[in-house]
């Protein structure tokens, strides 16, 4: 098993560093499979992201906003090689 430590309730890279230095955390851990983990990593590898904090953090910015969209009543289409379109079940 792997073990993972965010610090969580960082503002937007856009932002100040500043700001970014003042901005109070919380730490996390996280304890990884090594499936898991190789999953991590591989999302790390393919967005380029710095950390695995920003990948965690990106995702669970993903999941907010796709669970959102799915209280509000959307759905999420998939489109295949063929041009087919059917609805993506997000939460089964």
């Amino acid at each position: 098993m792997n073990s993972l430590s965010l610090a969580s309730d960082f503002p937007p890279a856009d932002q100040a560093r500043d700001t970014a230095k003042t901005a109070k955390k919380n730490r996390v851990q996280l304890d990884f499979a090594p499936k898991a983990m190789e999953r991590l990593n591989a999302l790390k590898a393919k967005t380029e992201a710095t950390s695995y904090a920003e990948v965690v953090k990106n995702a669970l910015r993903l999941y907010e906003a796709l669970i959102e969209e799915t209280e509000s009543g959307r759905q999420f289409l998939v489109k295949d090689e063929t041009g087919a379109i059917a609805p993506f079940r997000l939460f089964l």
